[in-house]
């Protein structure tokens, strides 16, 4: 059995209960399952255990018991990587990280918008489609981005 996520193809996903060492060079994903769906709780890289106990002492363990509401709805999903560097594997974490943001990776980080909003400017922009009102969007750093509250085509204006 697999799951592709992203372009990647893990195998399992599997009971966490059912996983026994070794483990080496992969990236894994705790899941969560409910009912037929999987949802990803927690993704991490691992260099290599023969540690039965490595996903039990893990420091999220409570937050994805937490998360799934017992430990036997915890699942396990690996994406071998055997020659892969740790820069590789981080590479992949990160990707699934921004895409998926499972809630017990307290690494993730947040990405800040690459725009300021400032306070909206009263002024009355006009379709240039269907002649209705456009309505401001969102105000950006020296642009501003207007709707058409009619037919929806949305137009950028530069602010002066």
């Amino acid at each position: 059995m697999s799951i592709q996520i992203l372009q990647y193809e893990f195998l399992g996903p599997i009971p966490l209960d059912e996983w026994g060492p070794p483990m080496e060079k992969l990236v894994y994903l705790i899941l969560s399952r409910d009912k037929d769906r999987f949802n990803i709780i927690y993704a991490g890289e691992c260099e290599k255990t023969e540690e039965k106990s490595y996903f039990i002492q893990h420091s999220q363990f409570q937050c994805w018991i937490k998360q799934s509401g017992s430990e036997k709805s915890l699942y396990l999903a690996i994406l071998p990587m055997f020659e892969s560097s740790n820069i590789q594997r981080q590479n992949v974490l990160t990707r699934i990280n921004q895409r998926y943001k499972p809630p017990c990776n307290t690494d993730t980080v947040e990405s800040k918008p690459d725009y300021i909003v400032r306070s909206s400017k009263s002024e009355k922009i006009t379709c240039a489609c269907c002649g209705a009102e456009m309505k401001s969007e969102k105000i950006l750093e020296k642009s501003t981005l207007y709707r058409c509250t009619n037919c929806g085509i949305s137009d950028t204006r530069l602010d002066s």
